[in-house]
């Protein structure tokens, strides 16, 4: 489907890039069952390297995590309780990871995307670049009849009056004009190991999930497919490629070697 302007007031065309033609452009979709936070990094890599290359089109990968804490480059101490030890004596790997933003945690129920794209094919730079991930999640909310928003001072999507509760994060790192890491959505997400932690560096902040909100339960795959298909909307792509569509598997432990191809 062709892009449309998002009902945001945003300056919809400065997140474009003058090379965007009105063609879609091809883009692959890997959409995995629930991984391991290692794996899925290290598929990042070797997808980032192939795009710079130009050895495979602009790529979203869809997944869930294995319960983790993650720590991006503006992560402090004091964001986690000062020791990284407690967090993995209660049960949960930590990484520290080259995405922007502090702490934040992943596990089954979320979301997470991993756009690997050509950053000036799409958007004029990393700020707007943000604003269209926020837009992706934005739409996809309101597909379900949630209200969401952004809010002028703080990366990410919200719901709830005044400063509200966070629902999906965002953190993203460019290696020589290609995109990694990306957003992570809370859909069926128990949100309590947040509690351990202050959740982006941001202090009081409250994290709710879709089905929070919605009070009932939603199906991940749905609300995953409904993603890939706004995340094409807004970036003007068209999934290609072999059974781009194919979801509920496992990265295999090859992955990183071979590029993720199946």
């Amino acid at each position: 489907m062709r892009s449309h302007p998002p009902t945001n007031p945003i300056d919809w065309w400065a997140l474009r890039s003058g090379e965007q033609t009105a063609d879609e452009r091809p883009g692959e979709l890997l959409m995995f069952d629930r991984a391991p936070y290692e794996a899925a990094w290290e598929l990042q890599r070797a997808l980032v390297e192939e795009r710079l290359a130009d050895r495979r089109p602009d790529t979203l990968v869809l997944l869930e995590h294995e319960p983790v804490y993650t720590i991006g480059r503006s992560g402090r101490e004091s964001h986690w309780g000062g020791d990284e030890g407690t967090l993995r004596q209660a049960g949960y790997p930590v990484y520290r990871v080259e995405r922007g933003g502090s702490v934040t945690y992943h596990g089954p129920g979320q979301i997470v995307g991993y756009p690997i794209l050509r950053l000036g094919h799409f958007c004029a730079g990393p700020k707007a670049y943000m604003r269209a991930l926020e837009e992706v999640v934005i739409r996809t909310l309101a597909t379900w009849g949630i209200t969401s928003r952004r809010l002028d001072r703080l990366t990410g999507v919200w719901v709830g009056p005044g400063e509200g509760m966070k629902i999906a994060a965002l953190g993203v790192r460019i290696v020589r004009g290609i995109t990694m890491h990306g957003f992570a959505l809370n859909v069926m997400l128990d949100v309590t190991p947040f509690g351990r932690i202050v959740p982006c560096g941001i202090a009081d902040c409250r994290v709710t999930s879709m089905a929070e909100v919605l009070g009932r339960p939603l199906e991940v795959s749905s609300v995953r497919r409904r993603v890939a298909e706004v995340f094409a909307e807004v970036f003007g792509l068209a999934w290609t490629g072999q059974e781009p569509a194919r979801e509920d598997r496992a990265i295999p432990a090859c992955a990183a070697a071979n590029g993720g191809n199946q």
